[in-house]
């Protein structure tokens, strides 16, 4: 079916002039209407072009209002040609009938550049409506994700709890509104404490959802444990979750330390799943990694991790850190960057003075702080950051 031919009105006084030029414009495949006044030609008239003898200097700019103008003269000394062209009218011509190519011309060129400028108008409409509608569901999506983040943070363990002599305390800055790493630590009875550090792969909502399993699962498992074979536990609890990540399908793995500290024997017995950085032993100003390796959680089926354990002495601080402050270190290599490491948490007595060290703000006293929107000091962090220490028994009365 053929397109609709476009109408084009022309305005001159009435007489063989005038028909010639809609004859003349007619050749262009457009259909032509004449008329005297611009008000009684249709509301569908896509263009008008007027005879500068036909429309009175004054109304000029009211031709223009509406439709797109052409003027056309037999004379380029019209007076009434200048004034047209400074009312706004897309172009001129003389002696339109000896030029009709180029009238035509002009006048399709003008036609498609007024169709594009209604479709880009109403592309503009429907983007500006679409960023609207964004702007609610990121509006949204944000409320949704603080609130999920203040459930995060009272998942977490109180700050500064001392269980029999071992302290702990922690910071976890996320990259984003949730996070991917967590941590707990629990009193079982008056002879154990057990105790989790974790990173999720990635960051965000999909990788906090993780976290929300663990916390139910080692909650679960810790009511359902009887206290014997605590050098077991952290290699059960670690295969276990092992299988849970992988029942699931969503395709997330974690990083993962579990220990039990056994506070009679003051020992230390725990299980590893590729974490990295080492956990760091430090005792009368001298570091030591723990030993131990495993896989990580969640990525191979029927892996078997292993059972560790080390002596705790008298005073001691073990440190924990998610592979996030890693990029908070000076240094062109992960081995650089590790004895740095090394070298900051000698020389600190806790997580404040650790984070002073990696300018990453001052530790503010609320509960609120313990999870940051954003790390203090860094206008965007590449991955959650987070910090854990226990420390011990030199406060213990036993």
């Amino acid at each position: 079916m053929a397109s609709p031919r476009v109408l084009i009105g022309v305005l001159d006084r009435p007489g063989r002039e005038r028909d010639a030029l809609a004859e003349t414009i007619a050749k262009g495949n457009f259909a032509v209407i004449s008329a005297e006044r611009a008000e009684d030609l249709p509301e569908e008239t896509a263009m008008i072009v007027a005879h500068a003898r036909a429309v009175p200097s004054h109304e000029w700019p009211s031709l223009t209002a509406h439709r797109p103008a052409l003027v056309v003269s037999d004379s380029r000394l019209d007076s009434d040609l200048l004034k047209a062209v400074d009312a706004g009218l897309v172009d001129y011509i003389i002696e339109p009938l000896r030029h009709g190519d180029i009238l035509r011309h002009i006048i399709a060129k003008v036609i498609e550049n007024r169709h594009l400028a209604e479709e880009h108008a109403r592309d503009r409409e429907r983007l500006a409506e679409l960023n609207e509608s964004l702007e609610t569901h990121l509006a949204m999506l944000r409320l949704d994700q603080q609130a999920g983040g203040h459930i995060q943070r009272k998942m977490l363990p109180p700050r500064h709890q001392t269980f029999a002599g071992v302290t702990c305390d922690y910071w976890l800055a996320p990259s984003l509104y949730l996070s991917g790493d967590f941590l707990d630590f629990q009193r079982f009875d008056d002879d154990f404490s057990v105790f989790y550090f974790a990173d999720v792969s990635g960051h965000g909502a999909s990788s906090a959802f993780v976290t929300v399993l663990l916390k139910y699962l080692c909650n679960r498992w810790l009511t359902e444990w009887e206290g014997k074979d605590p050098e077991r536990l952290p290699s059960r609890w670690l295969s276990d979750l092992n299988r849970e990540l992988l029942d699931t399908g969503i395709g997330k793995h974690a990083t993962l330390f579990v220990g039990v500290i056994d506070h009679e024997e003051r020992r230390l017995h725990y299980s590893l799943g590729a974490q990295l950085p080492m956990p760091l032993l430090v005792e009368d100003g001298k570091v030591k990694r723990l030993e131990g390796e495993g896989m990580p959680v969640g990525l191979f089926p029927g892996v078997e991790y292993p059972c560790l354990s080390c002596a705790l002495p008298q005073k001691f601080r073990l440190w924990l850190c998610s592979d996030g402050v890693l990029e908070c270190l000076p240094g062109d290599t992960l081995d650089i960057r590790l004895k740095e490491l090394e070298r900051l948490v000698r020389d600190c007595d806790g997580v404040a003075a650790l984070r002073e060290k990696l300018a990453l703000g001052d530790v503010l006293d609320s509960e609120e702080d313990t999870v940051a929107g954003h790390a203090p000091g860094h206008d965007e962090l590449p991955d959650d950051l987070t910090i854990m220490t226990l420390s011990g028994f030199e406060d213990d009365d036993a």
